[in-house]
């Protein structure tokens, strides 16, 4: 009895250790800014595109750095479609150039910043900053810029998904894509760890399945069967949850190179919706 009780305690107390580490730790576990590195690997010049560093401040005072990448076909005219590009959670914009030139070569612009605590930008990650940082990048482009707001398409991809979603339902873009997203930081917390009650763990929300329910534009969800991080279920949920009109764009791959591997069916895909979307 005496053993049985041991084990009894010594389970409980491992058991809520573990899950105390979760807690504590969640920061280090979602933001991954020091994957590669926080210097900048490339940059647009590096693959013959034109740019421009861009410096702003978001509403707390953070410096935040980023690149507007003009499109050889809208150099003259910005208001002719602009991708304001939220990227993942690991690494910077650096390592996001092969995206940064699709859009580029379907005629667009691309305005794509790092959040505070990654690359060179400054500060600390938090979800609170982040949702700054994404409202400082909108100000840029249609204050500083002068572009108009139906000529924006906002695109987030894994974390940046849940950002990009959650700027959509404040403001009104073009449109709005949704790629290789996760519903809900507490819904992925409980597919790794179905043991513990991961929704009154989470620090984070990042619920990108309630705050795509507040969009006032076309969506597209994108999503690939064989994504080994985010499950496809986990896509489908947050394309339920979105409002028409919308379409749902299934890819192939991994979670980080399922754009490339997906090929033209990718690029056919975001053309189309791209263009229905900038025609509205």
């Amino acid at each position: 009895m005496r053993w049985f009780l041991r084990v009894f305690l010594l389970s409980v107390a491992v058991y809520f250790g573990f899950g105390a580490l979760i807690y504590v730790n969640q920061d280090d576990m979602l933001y991954y800014p020091d994957i590669s590195g926080r210097q900048l690997v490339a940059t647009p010049k590096s693959r013959g595109m034109d740019y421009e560093n861009v410096e702003l401040v978001t509403s707390d005072n953070i410096k935040l750095h980023g690149w507007f990448v003009f499109s050889d076909t809208a150099a003259d005219n910005l208001n002719t479609g602009t991708v304001l590009f939220f990227h993942g959670n690991a690494g910077n914009i650096s390592h996001r150039l092969d995206s940064i030139e699709l859009f580029r070569r379907l005629g667009l612009n691309v305005f794509i910043i790092d959040y505070r605590g990654y690359g060179q930008s400054m500060g600390n990650t938090s979800e609170t900053g982040t949702y700054r940082d994404a409202e400082a990048a909108w100000r840029y482009l249609t204050k500083n810029r002068s572009i108009k707001e139906n000529t924006i398409i906002i695109f987030g991809r894994s974390l940046g998904a849940s950002i990009a979603s959650w700027l959509a339902g404040k403001v009104m873009p073009a449109g709005l894509i949704v790629e290789s997203s996760f519903s809900s930081v507490a819904s992925m917390g409980q597919r790794f760890y179905p043991f513990l009650p991961v929704h009154l763990l989470s620090r984070f929300k990042y619920d990108t399945k309630q705050t795509i329910k507040m969009i006032d534009c076309p969506v597209l969800v994108a999503h690939s069967r064989d994504d080994e991080i985010i499950p496809y279920e986990e896509g489908i949920e947050v394309f339920n949850s979105a409002p028409e009109p919308k379409q749902f764009l299934s890819m192939h791959g991994g979670h980080n190179d399922g754009f490339m591997v997906s090929g033209s069916d990718y690029v056919g895909g975001l053309e189309s919706f791209i263009n229905k979307s900038l025609s509205r």
